[in-house]
């Protein structure tokens, strides 16, 4: 039995499926089936079993769990104390939707980064919703930045407002959409094909069907095809903010828009909480974290963003 085998089955179960433990660790479906496959057999209990809704653990899985997650917890834990040890900085890990990503985590970790360059080590990479809580709670991420999670008591973290910002939809002034919502064409960045997510949530609002959406790598893409006439793209306002003024692209009329969202960050509860992770939690209220979450100008260009950037360039 060993620590990779552990934190496999602690993520199936948390997650509900191979595929979305395979998809937070960065590694192949196999990888994961074959430490959950050597953990069974050591066990020699199935520990999970397959149902018409994902995943759900048998009676000695459920007794492994509590278990599992904090042997998982201890091995980051003492791979710190290792890093801490020898001199290494410490680590802070921040993972995000892919739409804060694009824009936001990018100048935030920088800034942090040049107030602690002696003392911290920022990595960011890019997460969906349903993996956020899970993430956090098993070390593999300190924060997650993003729409509000749902609260699990069993996973011990905590969500925070940080930032209110409004989602518009934007289409070319030369082009604007006609007939209903459902014949439009929309023009999205990866986020939206996650449910938990902000724009994602506005889409199903909406009725708008998957036939009718088109995905693109980043919202600046997307925005270009928007101001291009191949239709419509849901934005953060104020980042959109400098292509509408140049007229490249107009605030589109929709029912229900524009939609009042937030930023929260999740972390873990404050006793278990790194002193690095609260220190960066303490920036996030600064004036400066504020200017960069609220100015169009402070981004990563297309060129630089690479969309799905998991958590297995930390382990």
């Amino acid at each position: 039995m060993t620590l990779t085998q552990l934190n496999a089955f602690v993520l199936v179960a948390r997650l509900g499926s191979v595929t979305a433990a395979a998809s937070a660790l960065g590694v192949s479906e196999p990888a994961v089936s074959q430490a959950l496959a050597a953990l069974r057999a050591h066990l020699g209990d199935p520990l999970l079993s397959r149902g018409p809704s994902g995943m759900t653990l048998t009676p000695g899985g459920s007794r492994l769990l509590p278990t599992a997650s904090q042997i998982v917890v201890l091995g980051a834990e003492a791979h710190a104390a290792v890093r801490a040890a020898r001199g290494a900085p410490e680590q802070v890990r921040v993972v995000a939707t892919s739409m804060v990503a694009e824009f936001v985590t990018g100048p935030l970790v920088e800034a942090f980064g040049r107030r602690f360059a002696a003392s911290v080590e920022v990595q960011s990479g890019v997460a969906v919703t349903g993996e956020m809580a899970v993430l956090v709670a098993n070390r593999l991420a300190d924060l997650a930045i993003g729409p509000r999670l749902a609260h699990d008591a069993g996973l011990r973290v905590v969500t925070e407002p940080i930032f209110k910002y409004r989602l518009v939809v934007v289409a070319s002034p030369k082009s604007r959409p006609r007939g209903s919502l459902r014949q439009w064409r929309w023009l999205v960045d990866p986020s939206a094909t996650d449910p938990g997510s902000d724009v994602g949530q506005l889409l199903a609002a909406l009725q708008v069907t998957e036939d009718r959406i088109g995905v693109f790598p980043s919202q600046t893409a997307a925005w270009a095809a928007a101001a291009d006439g191949a239709g419509v793209s849901v934005a953060v306002e104020h980042l959109v903010a400098q292509q509408v003024r140049r007229g490249e692209l107009a605030v589109v009329d929709v029912p229900g828009s524009p939609v009042e969202a937030c930023w929260y960050v999740t972390m873990l509860e404050r006793p278990q909480r790194s002193t690095a992770a609260s220190s960066f939690r303490r920036f996030l209220g600064t004036p400066e974290a504020m200017h960069l979450m609220r100015s169009p100008a402070a981004g990563v260009p297309p060129s630089r963003f690479r969309p799905p950037v998991y958590v297995t360039i930390w382990s």
